[in-house]
């Protein structure tokens, strides 16, 4: 059968939402898969792709740039683009379950796309830190995707969240992001922060500014998601240190006092936390300390700067897509950063 002429194989859709330098990559892509281009067979030039598809040379360009990146197209200079490899790998198509959204999830969410570029599907949902919400949906979608992404934090029910992914999912497309979860049967990938350890670091590295308050109080609401662990850690820090140790549920109805920090796990607390200190006439940082979790770019400018202990949620993303594109089992630790500001 006589083969098509190698510039019909490649079709540009104007009206279509996907940028122009995919449909080429994925035109290309399409041809190989069928046969109809060959290991080493000379691609049309980009002026010929330019002029043909009535497309810009750029991106003509990209799209083959693109796929040579990809590794399946190479070049010669004064020969132009050939296909290097008819072996085309399944692309990445992904679950991924985040119990909500705020900022720190759309640091991850945007580092995890940037980093697995653009031939990547993501499916996102969101339980809204309810199990059995968790549940139906992993149950629900448990096939056709390359890869589960999950962050898990529940008000209540999360002991059973490993026996639900035992169940549904292969576990070697299962990677856990953010916090650990106990008792998943056989290898996969995570990348999490270690809670009790990483504010005990934190804050010993604040040692030197919390050493002249004489009792730490963590804001930690009772129906938080937040994991038990930070509450253990800070336990630790204190009995090591000889600070007293209080758990706050809420900081509406409390007292502002002198020579006591105050740890805020949350936004809305640390909105609190601060109208009541500004109130009580003390001097933060100096009479009474502060510390929120999670760095965002208002605490650097709130009361002169808020001190934080914080991820670094960017990375998290990062190695997520390192272990998807390397199908990779391995165990992540992402530690805390400790920013320390006027407030303590």
């Amino acid at each position: 059968m006589k083969k098509r002429p190698l510039i019909e194989l490649i079709s540009v859709d104007c009206h279509s939402a996907t940028p122009k330098y995919l449909q080429v990559a994925n035109s290309i892509l399409t041809a190989i898969s069928k046969g109809e281009l060959e290991k080493d067979e000379i691609l049309p030039s980009i002026n010929e792709l330019s002029f043909e598809s009535d497309i810009s040379r750029d991106t003509a360009e990209k799209g083959y740039k693109y796929l040579k990146k990809i590794g399946m197209l190479d070049s010669v200079p004064g020969k132009g683009y050939f296909v290097k490899s008819t072996v085309i790998h399944p692309h990445p198509k992904i679950f991924l379950l985040v119990n909500k959204l705020n900022a720190h999830k759309k640091i991850i969410y945007d580092a995890l796309v940037s980093a697995l570029g653009e031939r990547v599907t993501i499916d996102f949902y969101i339980y809204n830190n309810d199990f059995n919400y968790f549940k139906k949906l992993l149950q629900t979608n448990s096939h056709d995707y390359t890869h589960y992404v999950i962050i898990p934090h529940f008000t209540e029910g999360g002991e059973k969240a490993h026996e639900v992914i035992n169940d549904t999912i292969p576990r070697e497309k299962v990677i856990v992001v953010d916090k650990p979860i106990a008792g998943i049967k056989g290898k996969y990938g995570s990348v999490c922060q270690n809670f009790e350890k990483d504010i005990y670091n934190a804050l010993e590295q604040a040692l030197e500014a919390l050493s002249k308050y004489q009792k730490i109080n963590i804001i930690f609401p009772q129906e938080s998601h937040h994991p038990k662990e930070i509450l253990e850690g800070l336990s630790r820090f204190c009995h090591q240190y000889s600070f007293d140790f209080e758990v706050i549920s809420g900081i509406t109805n409390e007292p502002i006092r002198a020579g006591e920090v105050y740890i805020s796990i949350t936004e809305n607390d640390l909105i609190v936390l601060v109208e009541k200190a500004l109130a009580s006439k003390l001097k933060v940082g100096q009479e009474v300390g502060i510390i929120s979790y999670n760095e965002t770019p208002l605490k650097r400018i709130i009361l002169d700067g808020i001190t934080t202990i914080s991820a670094d949620f960017e990375l998290m993303g990062q190695k997520t897509a390192e272990l998807i594109l390397n199908n990779s089992k391995e165990y992540i630790e992402v530690p805390f950063h400790l920013t320390l500001r006027a407030s303590l």
